[in-house]
């Protein structure tokens, strides 16, 4: 399966969330995926690797999603395998004061990827578009408005030689509260609770709405949307990353000639080599 035609949402389509199936998965038992999530994991880390050392594109990963549908665990399980000198990852909060007095894109170009790097939008400028709107804290056309900024912002960055790829990761309701109930259960992670996490949850299906809104109207062919299926979190992990690195793989990446006089370079070397050995045989 092509799993970037698979989840891919059509460019300006009407996209349905309740008529996605957030259980679905093209595999067996998730032990049975591990082998391969390790080979395409070592991949991505090769990848990488070319892409920082030719430093003519960058990689923007954005993820969004309800409470508990893995976003943190997806950070940590796709890009495990990646050099950090070249990744950031960037969680954007509720605005700042000093924020809110710029306009709602000024924070976050700041964090877009320079040329060579993979950068990670945990929560993203789509917060302004998504929660602004479900709460009614701006009006239809503030929230048409914005779309309309985001997708030229985003155009622009692709212009710019940057890859972007847009995942919404897609649980049900059902497996979000078996989620919360876990959270409640182990104190390693009950730091994570929050008060907010049933009053969002009692706005689902506007959220669920406001997404497929979103999404639609913001997925286009220079920054697709992908929604994960997400209540099985290994197939959640293995599509990102099967996503990720055929989007990577696209770009042709290479390591570039080296700027240095190779043939000098080895005379000098093995000078040196000769040197060293004569004072060790002395």
């Amino acid at each position: 399966m092509d799993y970037r035609e698979a989840f891919r949402a059509n460019p300006d389509g009407k996209l349905k969330l309740e008529m996605l199936d957030p259980g679905f998965r093209d595999h067996g038992p998730a032990g049975l995926a591990k082998d391969e999530a390790d080979s395409w994991r070592r991949k991505l880390g090769a990848q990488q690797a070319l892409l920082y050392a030719e430093r003519k594109h960058s990689v923007l990963v954005v993820l969004q999603a309800m409470d508990a549908a893995g976003k943190d665990g997806t950070i940590s399980h796709v890009f495990s395998g990646l050099n950090p000198q070249g990744t950031t990852v960037t969680c954007f909060k509720q605005p700042t004061p000093i924020e809110l007095s710029h306009d709602f894109l000024w924070r976050v170009h700041q964090h877009a990827p320079a040329r060579g790097e993979i950068a990670v939008f945990n929560r993203s400028h789509y917060e302004d578009v998504l929660v602004a709107r479900v709460h009614g804290l701006i009006s239809k056309e503030t929230w048409k408005a914005r779309l309309a900024h985001i997708r030229a912002f985003e155009a622009t960055l692709a212009d710019s030689g940057t890859a972007i790829l847009k995942f919404f990761l897609h649980i049900s309701k059902e497996e979000q509260l078996a989620r919360f109930g876990q959270r409640l259960e182990d104190p390693a992670r009950n730091w994570k609770i929050s008060g907010a996490d049933y009053s969002e949850r009692a706005l689902w299906d506007d959220y669920m709405h406001t997404y497929g809104k979103v999404i639609g109207a913001t997925s286009t062919p220079g920054a697709p949307w992908y929604v994960i299926p997400s209540d099985h979190k290994w197939f959640r992990d293995l599509a990102v990353m099967r996503i990720l690195s055929d989007t990577i793989g696209d770009l042709g990446l290479s390591f570039p000639q080296p700027s240095a006089d190779l043939a000098a370079i080895r005379r000098n070397y093995h000078a040196a080599e000769r040197e060293q050995a004569q004072k060790t045989a002395a």
